[in-house]
């Protein structure tokens, strides 16, 4: 079940591989994104020391958790294998690349996040998929008018 997604992502940047990470995360910041109370369209990752952490994602405060919640913006760490995390170090040393967050979605009652590696889109390939999304559904509208 996903609970945020990140559309702009699919929009600026050229999705080239997928991988699904859990995320380190408080008590009641785990009842809050189970709430939906959660945003990824501003947030980036990072790799330091050889761990991965996404920062500006924000998880707001669990209404009825105690003086003690969590700061609504702080960096959490994501938990991949060394051998993920290595591949995905590998990849974004090249000229270009980036990881993304995607989506954060449930998966066996765990909360987990969607990153990939992307290349960013120019400004030609994007007015490229905007027509060819235009196209598209022009299609679909042709397709239903004809069938009515």
């Amino acid at each position: 079940m996903i609970i945020a997604n990140n559309k702009k992502a699919f929009f600026d940047y050229f999705i080239e591989e997928k991988y699904e990470a859990g995320i380190e995360l408080k008590g009641s910041e785990v009842k809050s994104i189970k709430a939906g109370k959660v945003s990824i369209k501003e947030s980036f990752v990072r790799i330091i020391n050889d761990e991965i952490f996404i920062m500006g994602m924000s998880v707001v405060p669990w209404e009825f958790g105690s003086v003690y919640n969590p700061e609504e913006r702080r960096v959490r760490k994501l938990l991949l294998h060394r051998k993920e995390i290595k591949k995905i170090h590998e990849k974004v040393k090249i000229k270009g690349y980036t990881i993304v967050p995607l989506d954060v979605h449930l998966s066996k009652g765990y909360v987990k996040i969607q990153i990939a590696i992307a290349k960013g889109k120019k400004n030609y390939d994007k007015r490229e998929s905007t027509a060819k999304k235009d196209q598209e559904r022009n299609l679909k509208r042709e397709f239903k008018s004809n069938n009515r």
